[in-house]
């Protein structure tokens, strides 16, 4: 396990620029530039109101559609969504031009096809009966639970495939193929397995799951004129539609989850009189650089920030223990914790926090959005009696727990858990089974929404219903708004719920409003070299 400890007051680092998102770090100590974004900084602040409490923050939510009560209901409204999205692209003549140089979409979103390879196909991967997707995911090692996500999506796609959901104006009713193939979570081999399916299998898309791994090949997908959809992190880099048109993601950013810790710790400074002790475990990848970097930002950007002292430890992600670096951490006796990590380690933290004396003295302990599943903190993981995990908070990004027995009783989250069932799966062993069902509703969406755009079912079609997406996702907490537009908006999600887990109810209870921040957050043309957003 590689394993490097660094301490940082973040009082002491040089000023940052408050503007737009950014990435930072490299692991190693050594510091770059970083932003904040505004927007959401903006966003935030206004919502909470310098209020949160355990009591809830006093944001006030617009009054949302109450959810539906049977899974007819949700058809008839993603049927009803889609129209709307036909409709807005058809008047605009949004899509692929007549002369078919180009893919046009709303706020002067735009793909010059011209600059795809002489042999690039529209609709490469698609035949009369069958749409190829590539997905080169973890199936082994210790982020291999995330191998689940797959299998999810698999059940999911055979289902509407054999209701015919995929039929097109064209006539053509086809079935989702998803080719998975195993990466480990090493970005190394990410490369070739997306050559092999892009070269060889000659794939409609290729998906990928993890920071460091879509990061190694977003630039040749996009290239490539090949759709990279809803990339499985939250990296910001993702909300780039003009240099990286053909790649989305789907999930709460990194740096709105970093804009939420800073936040809370302003609004809870007064409970610290002689100042906070903040520490983090940060895996040592693009993604807990991501998470790192953005919270250093924030902080250093903070009116609070000569009363923040931060040190964290950093440390593989497939590592298979946290115990030296959480050691190493307690014995700072910080004040707050924050879990800039997933996956396995998860519940190792819960654990090791709960063993070493931090759940005693820090009085806020973090878990990572990535993090939510009961899998990952309920009593079959951490063991006992489960009351090691209580109390731990989280910025959820709004995901509904498809394990939480308080969430047995609806309808939605019956249907999935059934339709796992049916395929043998028991969706109380892994928590990336419900990220399986959030992932899969918007690829379904789009599908669907192309195929009834001009022309039927093409890769331009397929990312401008994508682009233009705006639905509601039944794995997502009621007021998280679902929808991207173009240029303007390039993330699906940037709303988030703030929770605290009840061991006793063995489910996170949601603390105040919803903070819905739909629209606010800024572009990332992400800059690998120098790790921020240009």
């Amino acid at each position: 396990m590689r394993n490097v400890g660094r301490i940082m007051v973040v009082g002491l680092v040089s000023a940052l620029v408050a503007a737009a998102c950014g990435g930072g770090g490299d692991g190693s100590g050594t510091e770059t530039a970083q932003t904040v974004d505004a927007g959401i900084k903006s966003g935030v602040a206004a919502q909470l109101g310098g209020s949160t409490t355990v009591a809830g923050a006093t944001a006030t939510t617009a009054a949302v559609q109450p959810r539906p009560k049977s899974m007819d209901e949700w058809e008839k409204l993603w049927a009803e969504q889609r129209a709307k999205v036909v409709k807005r692209i058809k008047d605009n003549n949004w899509g692929k031009s007549a002369d078919g140089k180009t893919v046009n979409g709303a706020e002067g979103f735009k793909i010059d096809l011209t600059t795809c390879s002489n042999n690039w196909s529209d609709t490469e991967g698609i035949t009369d009966a069958e749409i190829k997707v590539g997905n080169p995911m973890p199936l082994s090692g210790a982020a291999g639970d995330y191998g689940n996500i797959a299998k999810a999506m698999t059940a999911i796609y055979a289902n509407y495939s054999k209701q015919g959901a995929f039929k097109d104006v064209n006539g053509k009713t086809r079935s989702v193929n998803l080719i998975v193939k195993d990466d480990g979570y090493d970005a190394t081999r990410t490369i070739p397995l997306v050559d092999e399916m892009i070269d060889s299998e000659k794939v409609f898309a290729v998906w990928t799951l993890g920071s460091p791994n879509g990061l190694k090949v977003y630039d040749k997908l996009n290239a490539r004129c090949i759709p990279h959809p809803l990339e499985m992190s939250g990296h910001p880099a993702w909300g780039d539609p003009v240099k990286h048109p053909w790649t989305t993601g789907q999930q709460m950013a990194y740096n709105t989850e970093a804009v939420l810790w800073g936040s809370f710790i302003e609004n809870h400074i007064n409970e610290f009189p002689n100042g906070v002790k903040v520490a983090s475990l940060v895996a040592n990848s693009d993604f807990g650089r991501a998470y790192d970097s953005f919270f250093k930002a924030y902080i250093n950007d903070s009116k609070i920030k000569d009363k923040v002292q931060y040190f964290s430890e950093v440390l593989e992600i497939t590592a298979p223990t946290v115990t030296d670096p959480m050691t190493t951490l307690q014995s700072k006796k910080p004040d707050i914790f924050i879990t800039m990590t997933g996956g396995a380690q998860c519940p190792q933290i819960i654990q090791e926090a709960a063993g070493n004396g931090m759940k005693e003295s820090a009085k806020y302990l973090f878990m990572s959005s990535v993090c939510k599943a009961a899998s990952f903190v309920g009593k079959d993981k951490v063991g006992g009696d489960g009351k090691a995990s209580d109390g731990w908070w989280i910025m959820g990004g709004g995901a509904m727990d498809l394990n939480a027995e308080s969430n047995s009783g609806d309808a939605y989250v019956q249907w999935a858990r059934q339709l796992l069932k049916d395929n043998g799966i028991d969706y109380k062993t892994s928590g990336s089974f419900g990220s399986g069902f959030i992932f899969a509703f918007p690829f379904v969406q789009a599908m669907r929404t192309a195929g009834e755009l001009p022309g039927g079912l093409t890769r331009s079609n397929f990312i401008t219903a994508l682009r233009h997406l705006d639905a509601t996702n039944p794995m997502l907490l009621e007021g998280i708004k679902y929808n991207m537009n173009g240029n303007a908006d390039a993330y699906l999600t940037e709303g988030s719920d703030l929770s605290k887990y009840d061991s006793a109810k063995q489910a996170w209870v949601q603390q105040g409003s919803i903070v819905e921040l739909s629209g606010k957050s800024k572009n990332c043309a992400y800059d690998q070299p120098s790790g921020t957003c240009k």
